[in-house]
């Protein structure tokens, strides 16, 4: 009876992972793809989405669950990365100083969301999910009116609040003289953190740097969880009322959860766009949350429990479908584009499934709760 007990619960804390473990696994051979160029690419991938996975670690075990706000992050990394080639930085150094301009910008914005989800408690994803619509609107208000060229500045343009932030670059700039292209091209720093430790085995390259980045990252939150903000943001995250009466403050660590989150996120988002060479201006970021989100939950991540290696069981994963699951659709149905859709659909799904299964194992706990306490009860009054 136990044995059957301890099955069905490590069926039901581990399903998404045996689901996706099935997928990948029966699509890699039919996909006909090479072991070599499969491991090149999960070896990529990590190295350019885990840090951004990284980023959510802290609003789940601050009782937040997943912060899908951390599209605020990713803005504040694509407005560092505009300055950068504005200025035609080049290199790593881009990149570092991108990073000095986006971090105080996704502190501030981390604080306001902060602030807002300490409002809406018990609904902190959904509405982080909705404030990244939101804050969109602005981004773009910044980006497409209020970046252009200083020569501009006429008092008539003043009064249409264009231009207001000077950008001196033409080729990037619309003909208009205001508001920033469609698709920027990262030449400057494309790749320079990948190739900044080149070690090649065999056939594969493997981007050393990012692993060493990613690598004393996971060292910090580690340390992180060991210092008095982090034992607060896991009491915190386990009950809110006992931690205020222990006195935490509550609001203020939930808080800082945010703020940390977000400026993992702009980091994060700098290092994908990087490692991808270009930027989509006005949507580069959108799906930044979400497919974040897919990545710990494949990993067996839930809403108020993950871990470091869910988040690199995960990307790799979910990634590994990205791979092999469209060309698998090609070679079974002879269009590339349903492999697409099986992409999508599996992606959209898992969020769905993750969050079910959190919710019957919460009411399942909650159930198994009453009833020893009703049991406890009988047997005190006989």
């Amino acid at each position: 009876m136990k044995q059957n007990f301890k099955l069905q619960s490590f069926l039901a804390d581990n399903a998404v992972v045996l689901i996706f473990v099935i997928i990948t696994l029966g699509a890699i051979p039919i996909s006909g793809l090479p072991l070599t160029s499969i491991v090149q690419e999960i070896l990529t991938r990590i190295g350019r989405n885990c840090f951004l996975v990284f980023s959510l670690l802290l609003p789940i075990m601050a009782g937040m669950g997943i912060n899908f706000g951390m599209v605020l992050g990713a803005m504040a990394g694509q407005i560092g990365l505009i300055f950068v080639v504005d200025w035609n930085i080049v290199g790593v150094t881009g990149l570092l100083f991108a990073s000095l301009i986006a971090i105080p910008i996704a502190a501030i914005l981390g604080w306001i969301a902060g602030q807002i989800l300490n409002r809406a408690r018990g609904r902190e994803m959904v509405t982080g999910y909705v404030l990244g619509f939101f804050m969109d609107g602005f981004y773009q208000f910044i980006v497409l009116y209020l970046m252009g060229q200083p020569s501009i500045w006429t008092a008539k343009v003043l009064d249409r609040w264009t231009a207001l932030i000077p950008i001196h670059s033409p080729t990037i700039i619309l003909s208009r003289g205001y508001g920033i292209r469609n698709t920027l091209n990262l030449d400057a720093v494309r790749q320079s953190l990948d190739k900044f430790i080149p070690l090649k085995i065999g056939a594969i390259s493997v981007p050393v740097a990012n692993y060493i980045v990613i690598g004393l990252l996971c060292l910090f939150i580690i340390w992180f969880r060991k210092t008095k903000l982090g034992h607060d943001m896991r009491a915190v995250g386990q009950n809110q009322a006992v931690a205020h009466a222990a006195g935490i403050p509550v609001d203020r660590t939930r808080i800082l959860a945010i703020v940390i989150s977000t400026i993992l996120a702009s980091l994060g988002q700098i290092i994908f766009l990087q490692n991808m060479g270009n930027i989509a201006t006005y949507n580069a970021h959108q799906q930044t949350g979400f497919f974040a989100a897919a990545a710990i939950l494949v990993g067996g991540a839930s809403v108020s429990k993950a871990s470091i290696p869910n988040v690199f069981i995960g990307t790799m994963l979910l990634h590994l479908m990205y791979i092999v699951v469209p060309r698998a659709g090609t070679n079974l149905f002879g269009d590339a584009q349903i492999g697409e859709y099986f992409r999508d659909a599996f992606s959209y799904a898992i969020i769905a499934l993750a969050l079910v299964i959190h919710a019957w194992r919460k009411r399942a706990n909650a159930e198994a709760a009453r009833s020893s306490l009703r049991g406890g009860t009988e047997a005190v009054k006989e």
